[in-house]
């Protein structure tokens, strides 16, 4: 059975579900900024106790969580190397021509590799519970205030709410392709490292491809639906700040600033 995509909408009524967009976009970036100042262990504690209950008010098991990000292993392995042995530290523990590895490193490296564990699960929440097209009216409402000193902030949120809505997208045509490819004698799982490489390869130019059939697609869609950029358009549904959008962002505050107190 085809995973699902990571971050894939899924319709529900979950806390955060009822929840309005642009509540949730606001708590989010407040979200991140308190996971990014978290340094010590209690805070890392913290954030992640955090992430744990909001993915349970969100209706997202740990067991999910982890099967969705496992894709995520290497390159998250890549960023704690890149860490671990280019930081800067003290004490060294083991030396050769640019390569350095301190304990500094090691817990730099650790530390980037949670934090972005802990963004990429507050990030899933919101896109798990927050129809694409919401999260585009909700970016555009936020965004509104800069259009008074000409950003075109319509068009921003348009390409953000198409980008985002391209990612699940992507991941089904190359779940697609790859298990074409082993059914033709790929070797995906094999245990060299450049038997994986060379299987990897013939994935890249097809994903490619059906990214730009998929975008002309929507262009074609969207301009016999009469679309022509910028102007007053009205919304089919607008998103009202609601009780459960207020709470997250008053929770969200509150823990940006238990954070900021925990550095201390």
């Amino acid at each position: 059975m085809m995973q699902m995509p990571m971050g894939q909408y899924r319709p529900g009524n979950t806390f955060f579900h009822r929840a309005d967009a642009k509540g949730k976009l606001l708590g989010l970036c407040l979200v991140i900024a308190a996971v990014i100042v978290s340094k010590g262990l209690i805070g890392c504690i913290a954030a992640a106790a955090a992430a744990l209950t909001v993915s349970y008010l969100a209706g997202i098991s740990l067991r999910e969580q982890v099967k969705q990000q496992k894709g995520m292993c290497r390159f998250l392995a890549v960023i704690f190397l890149m860490n671990a042995f280019f930081y800067s530290g003290e004490h060294c523990i083991w030396s050769w021509w640019i390569f350095r590895l301190s304990q500094e490193g090691i817990r730099q490296g650790a530390m980037v590799v949670v934090h972005l564990v802990l963004i990429l699960v507050f990030c899933m929440v919101l896109t798990i519970t927050t129809e694409p097209m919401e999260i585009t009216h909700g970016l555009e409402e936020l965004l509104s205030p800069l259009s008074k000193v000409g950003v075109p902030t319509e068009e921003i949120a348009m390409i953000l709410g198409v980008a985002m809505q391209f990612i699940p997208v992507l991941g089904e045509e190359a779940e697609t392709i790859r298990m074409a490819q082993t059914a033709r004698g790929a070797r995906f799982e094999s245990k060299k490292l450049t038997e994986r490489a060379a299987s990897f390869l013939p994935l890249v130019i097809p994903v490619f491809l059906a990214a730009f059939r998929r975008a002309d697609e929507l262009a074609c869609a969207m301009e016999a639906r009469g679309y022509r950029g910028p102007g007053r358009r009205t919304k089919k549904k607008k998103s009202l700040p609601n009780r459960n959008g207020n709470v997250a962002i008053a929770a969200s505050a509150i823990f940006l600033i238990v954070q900021v107190f925990l550095q201390k």
